[in-house]
């Protein structure tokens, strides 16, 4: 377990005002063991008991390598909690890696005095920096109000930054005034690259800037880690089996255990993500595995191969009602749920009546918040009853 501050002092001054982390006054030792207790206390354990949950802890602070600063009038912030139109400015993120703090330090002096979105009224031209810090790279994608009547002095403005800085990638993204949110399809690249790129367990994953991919890459990596070894466990025998990956973004999962497999199916809803994820196919020499762009609540247009392995990572939302019955219909032998929500996990799990939890890990991939990710193996009644 890493070592933090057990005071109960929250080490950012902005606790309790900022929208962000929220658990800062709370021992890091005590936040994992009180998910813990969380989950086990939402979910129907059945055949494994609490002590058999295995936790996977982060360093308490400077583990985001993403993070989507608000431009302020005075710099750059957060959301102040409970009052959306409203903003903190941030002198430092402690939960953001160092590199994040000091890109928004060379941002904040260089964009002195813009002229920052408001909410309330709809008028401003600078919304967001969204500052992303990979291994060894960085980007950052400027977001703008497309509706703005100074758009093309902002455009001009962040071409001389992006003369200045060392950041290699910049972009510029517009976003419609009525619209709240830091990514578009509708941007351009200033310099650099829209695309970056991780490692995963030696394989190379690219991604787009603006795309999904997850914030804190040491546990990531675990997980990963974690997962490949739970199917390891019967490698022999999936070797005749196929593996279907689904809310795959960019093809993580299905990439990392494609040679545990005869064939790999990998499906996402998302176009961009897809090209990102035949892209990883190619880098990585994968040959056994496909993709499908499809939303998953429409599975059941697939060719099913009876000897089928699930792995399904949905988003906070969970699964749709109509992915879940058609898992049920093709009770594969082994399910692999990793869900980023708790609550909703523990909506889903009591639907999948032919299986049972075999094991339960919790990586805590969000510190100083309620938030983590939970890897649950399910395996069909009968494969366990055979045992």
């Amino acid at each position: 377990m890493p070592k933090t501050n057990t005071d109960d002092k929250p080490r950012c001054p902005h606790f309790g005002k900022c929208g962000g982390c929220n658990t800062q006054h709370i021992p890091y030792e005590v936040q994992v063991e009180n998910k813990k207790k969380f989950l086990t206390s939402m979910i129907i354990l059945s055949d494994i008991s609490e002590d058999d949950i295995k936790i996977f802890p982060s360093q308490p602070y400077n583990y985001r390598n993403r993070m989507d600063l608000i431009f302020t009038k005075i710099g750059l912030g957060f959301r102040v909690r409970g009052k959306w139109q409203q903003t903190v400015n941030i002198d430092e993120c402690h939960i953001a890696k160092p590199k994040i703090n000091q890109i928004a330090e060379e941002i904040k002096s260089f964009f002195k005095n813009c002229e920052c979105f408001n909410l309330v009224n709809k008028e401003g031209t600078y919304r967001y920096a969204v500052i992303r810090t990979p291994e060894n790279t960085s980007s950052i994608s400027f977001v703008l109000n497309s509706d703005s009547f100074h758009i093309g002095d902002a455009i001009e403005k962040i071409k001389e930054f992006a003369k200045k800085t060392d950041v290699p990638n910049i972009l510029v993204t517009y976003v419609h005034s009525r619209t709240d949110t830091s990514i578009s399809d509708d941007f351009f690249v200033v310099k650099g690259s829209d695309m970056l790129k991780g490692t995963y367990l030696g394989k190379t994953f690219h991604y787009h800037v603006q795309g999904f991919f997850q914030n804190n890459s040491e546990l990531a990596e675990q997980m990963h880690e974690y997962v490949n070894n739970l199917l390891k466990e019967n490698q022999e025998k999936y070797k005749d089996y196929t593996l279907w990956d689904l809310y795959a973004g960019v093809g993580t999962f299905g990439i990392i255990n494609a040679d545990l497999f005869k064939n790999v199916l990998i499906v996402e809803s998302f176009p961009q993500c897809i090209d990102a994820a035949k892209l990883n196919l190619e880098e990585n020499k994968i040959t056994n595995a496909e993709t499908q762009v499809l939303d998953a609540r429409y599975i059941s247009r697939l060719d099913a191969p009876e000897k089928l392995i699930i792995l399904t990572d949905p988003p906070r939302s969970g699964m749709h009602p109509k992915t879940v019955e058609h898992l049920n219909k093709l009770n594969p032998e082994l399910l692999i749920y990793v869900s980023c929500n708790m609550k909703q996990l523990a909506r889903d799990l009591p639907k999948f009546k032919n299986h049972k939890i075999k094991s339960l890990a919790i990586f805590d991939f969000f510190p100083q918040t309620p938030h983590c990710e939970v890897v649950v193996e399910l395996i069909r009644k009968e494969i366990i009853e055979d045992h």
